[in-house]
């Protein structure tokens, strides 16, 4: 039996939490993953996984050996990357995971650091904050981007383990800061793009129908809060946990949104709508970097932090992510 392919079953099982689509993402036939697992049961001599008509679960011997294979994996994974890599030339893969409203700033940086550094493979998902906290934990997730002030310790695993996972310290890396703008179709159409209009406050902002974003989002209780505080809470129209989505409903229908500065960034192009800063309450969250504080940073990662860092990547984020303020 081959250990490793059979712990990386193992990952797969708990990751799609489905025996076919296990099986599938790691391309081989579903009885070929049950008969890994079976032979891995007998390897150590319990049982791993809860049989059903369909998966059920793993057992608290499961847990503990799925928890030794996302070490060992790991480790695998980090020598592989040490003994590919120059001083000066990482390679490996890179798991970057970032809150939606962060997804422009984050594409931009794996953009960057796969110029500065052509052997890496950044990775980029669009997860909540919960999922983002739960793939730290699980190390599935290498660098996340999303609010440092979020309360991790308080935050439910969701039916992904029998048994609680432990919320691991994080270090941080501040990046910048997220306000935030109603954002409307505009009654002119410019040629210059995204129009910027004077400051509306939340209270005002609360009569117009909103598109916002689903409640598990961090983002939907900080735009919540703000509303409650300016004695208007609202009840949105529509909502998506998309911030494609987002931007497109205000383009396509007759709703407004309320969105941060890093995604308007990215949208400054569209013709037809405008931006209206948000005040009377002044809302600014701090958006950065967290990795596991007690995992071993592979050769990736090390590069990544390195280049979060620098001062000319730190102004360039400053610029996009505050690009209403500087243009206001």
């Amino acid at each position: 039996m081959n250990l490793l392919a059979s712990l990386r079953y193992l990952v797969a099982l708990h990751e799609h939490r489905h025996f076919g689509r296990a099986a599938a993402a790691c391309h081989i036939t579903q009885p070929a993953l049950s008969n890994a697992l079976r032979a891995l049961e007998a390897e150590f001599g319990v049982t791993i996984v809860q049989r059903g008509r369909s998966f059920a679960g793993f057992t608290p011997e499961g847990e503990r050996v799925l928890a030794s294979a996302r070490t060992l994996l790991r480790e695998r994974d980090l020598l592989a990357q040490d003994l590919r890599s120059q001083a000066q030339a990482p390679q490996g893969s890179l798991v970057i995971g970032a809150v939606p409203s962060a997804i422009p700033v984050a594409a931009r940086f794996a953009a960057l650091l796969h110029r500065r550094h052509p052997g890496l493979v950044p990775t980029l998902r669009s997860l909540s904050s919960p999922e983002i906290e739960l793939g730290l934990d699980e190390l599935t997730v290498d660098l996340a981007l999303g609010y440092t002030d979020r309360p991790h310790a308080s935050v439910a695993v969701p039916k992904r383990s029998s048994i609680r996972a432990v919320k691991t310290q994080r270090n941080l890396l501040a990046q910048y800061t997220e306000r935030y703008y109603l954002v409307s179709r505009a009654p002119r159409v410019r040629a210059a793009g995204l129009q910027i209009r004077d400051a509306v406050s939340w209270r005002e902002a609360a009569q117009r129908p909103l598109c916002l974003l689903t409640p598990e989002m961090h983002n939907r209780s900080i735009v919540d809060a703000a509303f409650a505080r300016a004695g208007a809470p609202v009840v949105p129209v529509m909502q998506t946990n998309s911030i494609v989505a987002l931007a497109l409903a205000v383009v396509e229908g007759e709703v407004c949104s309320v969105m941060p500065g890093a995604v308007l960034s990215a949208v400054r192009s569209y013709r037809g709508l405008q931006a209206q800063p948000l005040v009377r309450p002044e809302i600014e969250t701090p958006v950065g970097f967290m990795t596991h504080a007690q995992a071993r940073p592979s050769r990736a990662l090390s590069a990544a932090l390195a280049f979060a860092a620098e001062p000319d990547w730190l102004q360039h984020v400053q610029r996009h992510s505050g690009w209403l303020d500087a243009q206001a």
